[in-house]
């Protein structure tokens, strides 16, 4: 009887379990790819930058989709959906607790302008949203801490609790120029407080083309779309000229357009300028801001 018990388990969750649809050699070039994208180094950021000059920054910077820290269960569950034939984007809560971010400044990171560039990033986020910042006492464990490695812009995607030392990392610059200008800090920002790009929600081929005869090899993941169930647009337009979109350049192989717009828009698709009234509205809304959804 027991014998017949476990039997009938095992089919059970043989029926239960979703059959893989990917071939052995595709799970291995995902699951390569996305291990490529734990590090990174000034060297080949530069390089990146010379190959893609009409890029931005972040997308140049060697991480999933250019800039986003993978933590490794993230990539276990990426790599199982994609066998069996989804993409997925799984995390925790994204939410920081009180719709306040922990965070602090390495130490020794840092020059002065550097940090004001930083702080003024902060501030706007703060004016235009009811997201606050708090910088880390000693008995915070759950934090976020900025760093000024070479190896370019990018950073963790939404609150963790087990995580704890949360990273943003921005290569050191001048204001106003590579990492440092002020719509690329807010848009590393935006990922710590739970975004993804704007070209990965799931109606986005609606609004763009991807040419992906002009895509780098080996970058083509970093356009997978999600599904609604993992991406909540907010009930907020798409953006094309969002801080949280490609530019139309992104990964390119040869100097070529990547993205094309599907619709008419006004603006610099990618710009990293300012942050746009719709930015502002998805933030708002995520948090659950007074008036967010008048």
């Amino acid at each position: 009887m027991f014998r017949a018990v476990i039997v009938s388990c095992l089919l059970g969750l043989a029926i239960a379990t979703p059959a893989v649809v990917r071939t052995r050699e595709e799970i291995q070039a995902f699951r390569h790819f996305l291990e490529s994208t734990k590090t990174s180094d000034g060297s080949q950021f530069i390089a990146r930058t010379k190959a893609s000059p009409l890029a931005n920054p972040e997308e140049n910077s060697g991480r999933y989709q250019g800039d986003i820290v993978l933590d490794d269960f993230i990539i276990d569950s990426m790599i199982r959906e994609y066998a069996m034939g989804r993409n997925a984007y799984i995390w925790p809560n994204t939410k920081w607790p009180n719709n306040t971010v922990v965070w602090e400044f390495g130490e020794d990171e840092f020059g002065p302008l550097q940090k004001e560039a930083i702080e003024d990033a902060i501030k706007d986020i703060e004016e235009h949203t009811c997201v606050k910042f708090r910088y880390r006492e000693p008995e915070d464990t759950v934090f976020v801490r900025l760093t000024g490695g070479s190896g370019g812009c990018f950073a963790n995607v939404g609150y963790w609790e087990e995580r704890e030392v949360h990273t943003l990392n921005l290569a050191r610059n001048y204001p106003g120029v590579g990492c440092f200008r002020h719509a690329t800090i807010v848009h590393e920002w935006m990922h710590i407080l739970g975004f993804l790009h704007m070209q990965s929600t799931y109606n986005r081929d609606e609004y763009v083309r991807i040419v992906e005869e002009n895509l780098r090899p080996g970058t083509e993941h970093n356009f997978d779309i999600y599904e609604a169930d993992l991406v909540d647009n907010l009930g907020v337009e798409y953006d094309y000229i969002s801080c949280l979109h490609y530019g139309p350049y992104a990964f390119s192989a040869n100097g070529e357009k990547t993205i094309i717009a599907l619709q008419e828009h006004e603006g610099e698709m990618g710009q990293r300028v300012f942050i746009t009234e719709r930015d502002w509205l998805r933030i708002n809304r995520h948090y659950n801001c007074p008036g967010a959804w008048d």
